[in-house]
Formats: structure tokens, sequence, C-alpha cells
């Protein structure tokens, strides 16, 4: 077998089916455009709407190398010699051209004739029931009977990838790499054996079955090939190394690592993993980040945050006491850019995005190692820790639950997971509560019942704010009633609604129901079970039975101010992923008649230019009054559009597309201006940080944003008569203005300092004596806080060998206080727990070293207690 690198085995792989009549695509994106799925976990997902019979192929034949993410076993990554997070796809797709018989034959084709791998190192598989395939390999390949194994559903059938799509039997090929340390059986050993001798670095799918979600199967409209051969393996069989990491493709990536640490690959095993932990997940992290994908705790976010943490972990295993990545991660660029250019052209983003990911996490990993440390240092191996100590470094210290189970595992230590969860449970609940969120409980009795008896509420709001209906039935505490009366709050019920009920970030409409009798407001409307509308209602006269009609009006007013703001939020979505890239995605939102409000992944501040041309650029498409169309597609349909999705939302078959030109297209089923001109002005009011990686956006469209502006203005008026000085000089003015503050300042503190050196001169003259030493106490007031440090050193050397503790009270109704041990006296005293006593006296906290130490509490009237006790504290 002739050696082949890497490069040349992923070109031979496509040139050779080119020359099969194959299209040669690139990788498509590791975020698929797929909502039942987070990542591109094969080379088959850009393609599921042809495997589903949903789209026409353009070509029949398609080939490619597709780059995928699976951390489905991520704790046995570095572990064993093929597990990766990172991986390359090599694949070879008919949509209802060829099928079994070619299939078979270019495989073995390419790897015994192009590739030039022995024949008797090859071993085969196919379903237990494919008949067909078992006689292609046997009478047409010429493969012994005894070289094709027969496995069941669980080995030899693939798919489908997510809950329902298409799924078929398969056929694999193994390679023998005749390493049978672990094998009981030698001589005997087969691809049935998991000692790990044979490796499977072929996959070839006959997809033809599509399976429901009850796991129902039924033919597809054509039958397909899907053949996966993972190109690590492939690498690895060709070089003739049995650990994936010891092929070319991880050979300058592990250089790199033992140069950065001074270690070996091959020499420890302890040291292995963590080298190939981090050869892999450098990998993932810059696809990942070149994709769009940025550190957060959710989703795909947390993924990636994940993997850093873990690769950040593993340099702390091999010495490192700081940030490390940059360098590996510039050598996977460097390596993979010519089949990958986006690496370059993300470069700096990569960098950037890990490096403050990366520096985040060093303090939290060395304060959660410490403190589990302490923790587990009497457990002992099997021992199970409890849920509550690990939600605990989650809560207090960030300390992600992943890593405190991996630093327990090396130790044979368990962590109790249910209780940790039922804790993350409720402290989300109680996130919930304190943000004031409400979850209508689709469990509630009272709505089961109703929605035995209500139908699916049809919503006419996009087209009319008020129409004439019929009471359907009312709910009053719980109970299903037939009439209600004046001053009662009650949910009414019909068959048709103008009301737009809370969802996707926008909040309910508000109006009025009327008849010439009754009439009450409508404060809250929200969707229930069965896609039921309840409007939430205070009744103000009357009273309204069951079966009357009457009219239910949308405040239009209020209707329209919130349209403007959810059109210009999508203008807003479309400006971010413009500006920033499209690692952009949306983390939530508030949508009112009064404000917007745009959480957004991103990781760090936005500068004063950034937010100057994102507005800039929202209120050129509003100029140009552009039409805002919405319709309504297939999910499959609406996929194949470039649609902006979000991962975590859920979608049905049918979905409502909203499209402003060529500048936005998003799902949304929330309402909307006929066009962009309708919202008049867009003005960002506020950017900050929510989370880690989560930034966010609040604005004002309308007459609140002309509001604002005015505002704004009148302050400016204002402060320009306060100061008797033109608008235009009023930065000037103000600017000398701080330049007079930062004089007087100074001159202060050197007033403070001539005052507290007068004060010295006393104390030092008057020390205590405790345990046979000079002890200087001083009270002082509202000194800044680093003349009260200086006042601090200045007393230790006048006073030579001693101890120092000079407290200062300020304003506030607190006191802070210092002390200092001079350095040949802390065998008798030490600072940080002389700090620690005296601030458990004075109600607060602190601490130090044993020669200098700062703290502070808030009963300042105990003060005096504390220095008569003085002499009690310092001996004990």
């Amino acid at each position: 077998m002739k050696y082949l690198s890497s490069h040349e085995i992923r070109e031979m792989f496509l040139a050779f089916f080119e020359s099969k009549g194959h299209k040669r695509f690139p990788s498509a994106s590791l975020i698929p455009n797929d909502p039942q799925l987070m990542f591109t976990v094969a080379g088959m997902v850009p393609f599921k709407p042809i495997f589903w019979g949903k789209v026409e192929p353009t070509y029949t034949r398609i080939t490619t190398c597709q780059k995928c993410i699976r951390t489905n076993d991520i704790e046995n990554v570095g572990r064993t010699p093929r597990h990766h997070t990172f991986f390359e796809m090599l694949g070879n797709f008919s949509f209802g051209d060829y099928f079994k018989e070619e299939a078979i034959e270019w495989a073995w084709e390419f790897l015994t004739k192009e590739l030039e791998m022995p024949i008797e190192k090859l071993w085969v598989s196919v379903y237990e029931t494919d008949e067909e395939s078992f006689n292609i390999w046997k009478y047409k390949i010429g493969v012994p009977e005894n070289k094709i194994m027969k496995f069941g559903k669980e080995d030899n059938w693939w798919g489908p990838v997510g809950p329902t799509g298409p799924c078929g039997p398969c056929s694999e090929i193994y390679f023998d790499t005749g390493n049978s340390k672990n094998c009981q059986d030698h001589e005997n050993c087969t691809p049935a054996c998991d000692c790990g001798r044979f490796v499977e670095i072929w996959n070839i799918v006959f997809t033809e079955y599509y399976s429901d979600e009850n796991g129902n199967l039924s033919p597809l409209p054509r039958k397909n090939i899907d053949t996966g051969a993972g190109f690590e393996r492939i690498c690895a069989a060709v070089q003739d190394v049995y650990d994936n990491f010891k092929s070319d493709l991880f050979k300058e990536i592990i250089e790199k690592i033992e140069k950065t640490f001074s270690v070996k690959f091959g020499e420890d095993s302890n040291t292995d993993v963590s080298i190939k932990v981090i050869a892999d997940h450098v990998r993932a992290i810059a696809f990942l980040i070149a994709d769009g994908v940025i550190p957060s705790n959710e989703a795909r976010g947390y993924v990636l945050r994940r993997i850093i943490r873990r690769a950040v972990r593993h340099g702390t295993l091999l010495g490192s006491k700081g940030p490390f990545l940059k360098d590996i991660l510039e050598t996977v660029i460097w390596k993979m850019s010519d089949v990958y250019p986006e690496l370059l052209e993300k470069r700096d983003l990569i960098e950037k995005i890990s490096k403050i990911e990366e520096e985040k996490f060093f303090s939290t990993l060395e304060k959660g190692v410490e403190r589990l440390n302490t923790i587990i240092s009497n457990f002992d191996k099997g021992n199970t820790l409890p849920g509550s100590v690990a939600f605990e470094l989650y809560d207090t210290y960030g300390f992600p639950v992943d890593i405190t189970k991996e630093i327990l595992e090396e130790k044979g230590i368990k962590v109790n997971e249910k209780e940790f969860e039922e804790l993350m449970n409720k402290q989300k609940e109680m996130a919930r509560e304190a943000l004031g969120k409400v979850e209508y409980d689709e469990s509630n009795p009272v709505y089961k019942r109703l929605s035995k008896i209500l139908s699916k509420t049809e919503f006419i709001g996009y087209e009319a704010l008020r129409i004439e209906e019929e009471l359907k039935a009312i709910i009053n505490n719980g109970n299903i009633i037939n009439e209600a009366f004046e001053g009662e709050e009650v949910e009414l019920f019909f068959a048709r609604s103008p009301f737009y009920s809370e969802k996707g970030g926008q909040v309910s409409d508000k109006g009025v129901i009327v008849n010439d009798k009754f009439m009450a407001e409508v404060n809250d409307v929200q969707m229930i079970s069965g896609e039921i509308i309840s409007h939430f209602v205070k009744i103000k006269k009357g009273s309204i039975k069951t079966g009357e009609k009457v009219v239910l009006e949308v405040n239009e007013t209020l209707r329209k101010a919130t349209e403007k703001n959810h059109t210009a939020t999508h203008l807003l979505h479309a400006a971010l992923r413009k500006i920033l890239g499209n690692h952009v995605k949306q983390a939530g939102s508030y949508v009112g008649p009064e404000r917007l409000r745009f959480d957004f992944s991103h990781f760090e501040p936005l500068s004063r230019e950034q937010m100057y041309h994102i507005e800039y650029l929202v209120n050129e498409q509003i100029q140009k009054a552009i039409p805002v169309v919405t319709y309504v597609k297939s999910l499959e349909e609406a996929r194949n559009m470039d649609v902006v999705a979000l991962f975590e939302e859920k979608y049905g078959d049918v979905v409502r597309v909203v499209e402003i030109g060529d500048f936005s297209r998003e799902f949304c089923g929330g309402t909307h201006v006929s066009n962009t001109g309708e919202i008049g002005i867009f003005k960002i009011i506020s950017e900050s940080s929510v989370s880690s990686g989560v930034r966010r956006i609040e604005a004002l469209t309308g007459m609140e944003g002309l509001n604002f502006v005015n505002g704004l203005q009148d302050t400016i008026v204002k402060i320009s008569q306060m100061l008797d000085i033109p608008i235009y000089k009023i930065q000037e003015k103000i600017e000398d203005i701080l330049q007079i503050l930062k004089t007087q300042e100074k001159e202060i503190k050197k007033l403070q300092s001539q005052l507290a050196t007068k004060t010295i001169e006393k104390l030092v003259d008057n020390p205590k004596i405790i345990k046979g030493e000079k002890v200087v106490v001083g009270i002082l007031e509202n000194l800044e806080k680093d003349v009260h440090a200086n006042t601090a050193d200045v007393l230790i050397q006048k006073l030579g060998r001693g101890v120092v503790i000079l407290f200062n009270k300020n304003e506030e109704n607190n006191v802070s206080f210092i002390v200092k041990v001079s350095k040949e006296l802390t065998n008798k005293f030490h600072a940080g727990n002389i700090a620690k006593k005296i601030a458990f006296y004075l109600g607060g906290g602190g601490g130090g070293s044993p020669t200098f130490a700062q703290a502070g509490g808030k009963k300042v009237k105990k003060l005096e207690e504390v220095i008569d006790n003085l002499e009690n504290i310092l001996e004990e």
C-alpha cells in the first residue's frame, strides 16, 4: 500500500467520483438549514430535502467532502484512537440514479485500485435481510463469503438524522489494522468483535425508506445512495497508523502542542489524552466560529463553549497558566484553509472569540478546581458527589458540570446528575418568575375541557382590527360559566379574533369587546391548549352571556406602534448580520408599542461607529419605503430560500415568511407595517450585555423615537443655557470644567495627606503594646482610597517594627480599614487573619496576606468597641 498524504486522498476521492459523472460540491456549513438538527452531523444532511423527495435535484450524482460536528461522545475524545468532535466525511450521492450495484463496485474500485489497499485486509457487512447486497459482494466483487458479515438493525441500518426522515439498510467496509492486542480470540477475530482491530472506513446507505415519528417506514419516491467514508479513518489506514491522531492530518497541530507545552506525544498515556483532546478540539473551535457560532449558554453556543473549556482544562493539565489556543488555532487555519477558505477569511474572528472565552474561563477554572479538590479530598473511589455540590460549583463559580464530571471520572467518582438537573430546573423556574413570565399551562383541566368544546381560533388580525362575533365560552377562576358580570375579570373565547396573542417576542393586542349593553377592556391575549385564543378581560359595564354577539375591537394606535417596532426588529437583525457577521443570531426579543428590545449573539460590545452604521443602515431601508411582503410556504420550500430561522424555535409544516425586499427574510407569525416608510424613524437608545456572548439593543421608532430625539435636544439646550454658551461649545466647556475638577481633586488629596501626616506623628508616638510589640491604631475620615493606602504605608515605615491598623470612616456610613504587619513579626501576627476578625465584628468581610490586608464593614457604631477589644483580638 503506497503512502498518500491526506490532501492527496481527499482530492483523489473527489476526482474519482467526478470521473463517474458526479458533480463536485464544496462542503456545506456546519449550521444546517434544518430546525431538526443542531449541526451538520453527516455528509447527507445538506441533501435531506432531496432524499425526502420534496425537492427535485439539479444533479442526480454529487460528491463532497463535508465538514461535520458530533458531540454525543465528547467524553471519549482523547481516550480512544478514533473519537472526534470535528471530522470530515467523504461522500458520493445518487438521487434516483444508480443504486446498489454501482455504489458497491465504485467503493471497491476506489479503495483497492486508487488507494491500493490490500484486498486481504478488507471485510464487508450487509443488513441481515439484504440478500441483494450480499450477492453483489459475493458474486460480482468476489469477496469470500466468510468475509461478508450479516448484522442487524443496530449496526447496518442508517437513519433517520433527526426524529423523522430518510433511512435504509447499509453496507459497510472494514479495514483490518492487524492490531489484536485487545482481542481475547486472535485467531477468530472478525468485524463482529469490538476489540478495535477492525475499523469501519466506508458506509453505503441504500436510502429507500422514510421513517415517521413512530418509526413506521414508507418507500421514498426514488431510491438513493448516500455514501459516508470517514476521512480521518481512511487517512490512518492508508498511512499505516492505528491511531487517527498519528496521521498527517494532525501532524503539524500536535507538533505545535508539543512545542507549546514542552511535551512529547507518545511518551505518557495521560499526557497523550490531553494532547489529543486539544488537537481535536482546536479544529472544532476554528470551524464552528468560522461558520458563525459564538460561545453562549444555549444550543450551539453552549457546545462551542463546552469544547473551548474542555480544551483549556486539558491545557492546564499540561502545565498552562494562561491562554494558549491562539498559536495552535493558527496552525489549524494554515493547514486547512486551502480546502476551507472560510478559515482564513474569519481568522481574526476565530482568534478574538476564542481568546475572550479562554481568558474568561481560566479564572473560573482555577477557583472551581481548587474548590472541587477541597470537597472531594475525603471522597473514596466509587462514591457519588451530591448534585447540590455540582450545582454550587456551577452557580457560584461558573464551573461547568461537564468539567466537574470529567475531573471526578478520572478519580472514579460520579455526580448525582438527577439532583443537579432538578436544581437547575428550579433555578430556571425562579428566573422565569423573576422576569414576570407567565406560562399558560396546557395541562390545566379547564383548558382541556374547553378544547373538547371549541376548535382552533381563527386569527384574522392580519386583515381586520374590528369584527362582530358570537361569544362561545367564558372562564372564571378555572370554571366554565355561562354569564359574567360587571367588575369581574374573566376569559372570553370566540371562533374568530382580530386580537394578536402574545408570542415570538411580540406583546398581545389590547382593546375592547362591546355591544349595546356591555363593555370589557381586553388587557391580555394568550394562546392556550389547541391553539385557542383566550381574551383576558375586565368587565367595565353590564353583563355578557355565551351565545350573545359582541364587537371585538383592537386598539389601532397600540397595534400600529407595535407593528413599527416589529418590522424595525427584522431590519435591525439583518443590519447586525451585515455589519457584524453571520455569527449574529437572535437570542430573544421584546416588541411592544413603546419600544423594541433585541438580544443577539455577539462576543464584544459594539463600538460607537458600529452603532451609527447599524442605525444608518436601518433608517436607509425606512427611507426607501420598501414593501413588507408576507406569504405562506411549506417548511421545506422556505428552508431553500435562505430564510433566517431560529434553531430553538419549533415550526410546523407550513410557515409564514416576512420579506423586506432583498434586505431581510425571516420566519415570523407577527404583525408588521405594509411598507418600511411607516416606521418613520429608528433610534438606538442603549447597547449592553445580557450574559456571556449575548448583547442587547433597545430602540425606539415612530413618535416614541421622535420624542426621544426631541428630549435629547431639550437637554442640550438647557445645558447650553446653564453654561451660558452656544450649543456647539458645550463639549469644550465641559472638558474645561473637568480639568478644573481634576486639579481640585489633586489639591484635596494633597491636603488630606498633610492632615493625615500630622495625625500619624501623634499615633506613632503613642502606640499600644500587644504581645510585646508596638501596635498603632488610627481612625481617619473620608480619605480617598489611595490616600488611605499611602498613609498606612507611611505609618509602618515610621513605626519600623510593629503592626498598623488604620480605619477610614466615610460618608456612606461604613468603614474600611487596612492592616499592615512588618515582615519580622509574621510569626506573631497575620494581617489577613486580623482583618477577618475585625471585619466579622463590624459586619463585613475581607482578608489578605500575612503582611497586608484590607477589609470593611457597615457597623460603624461598633468601631470603638472593636478598638477597646483589640488586645483580645490580636492575642487570639
